[in-house]
């Protein structure tokens, strides 16, 4: 069976029904609610690795907290360290198999890896 963890936020409909997707694929995934349980700075860059995506593109940039800490010209490593600290400001949901770590938006990405 596929070992899948998905970082999770229960309030976010995008992260429900990606979770929805995962258990109706017949997957009991790793629930991590990163909100109560926030990853560390090599965490977040091991999911940037893993995805392939740069900070900027992991980040809520229309989060209210993006725009009063003012990070439109922050570096990676800015971006990076905000989220660290402020975990809201990092997108969800972010699911991991060993095919692949997806930002599931849209959630059929997540299919990809699954």
């Amino acid at each position: 069976m596929t070992k899948v963890t998905i970082y999770h936020n229960p309030k976010c409909s995008t992260s429900r029904n990606t979770l929805a997707l995962i258990r109706e694929a017949g997957i009991e995934p790793t629930i991590i609610e990163y909100l109560k349980n926030p990853l560390d700075k090599a965490g977040i860059v091991q999911i940037l690795k893993d995805s392939g995506l740069s900070a900027k593109a992991l980040i809520r940039t229309k989060e209210t907290l993006y725009q009063t800490l003012n990070l439109d010209n922050a570096t990676e490593e800015q971006l990076i360290q905000a989220m660290v600290e402020h975990p809201v400001l990092m997108n969800r949901p972010i699911v991991v198999t060993e095919k692949g770590t997806r930002l599931a938006r849209p959630i059929e990405l997540v299919k990809e890896i699954l």
